[in-house]
């Protein structure tokens, strides 16, 4: 869940902040791998997006 909580939570526009790029984020989880998030999920979340071309719904 922290995951997809992190990706979300970046790629949304907050009132404080605008949206940032999934780019940053997928490179946030990335970095993150097997330290704060476990790998197995990152390299999930990680194929999702750039290999399925999922993308977050509007």
């Amino acid at each position: 869940m922290a995951v997809a909580d992190v990706v979300e939570a970046m790629t949304s526009h907050r009132p404080y902040r605008a949206a940032l790029a999934i780019d940053h984020a997928l490179a946030e989880i990335e970095q993150g791998r097997g330290t704060l998030y476990d790998p197995v999920v990152v390299d999930a979340c990680l194929k999702l997006f750039r290999e399925k071309a999922y993308a977050i719904p509007a």
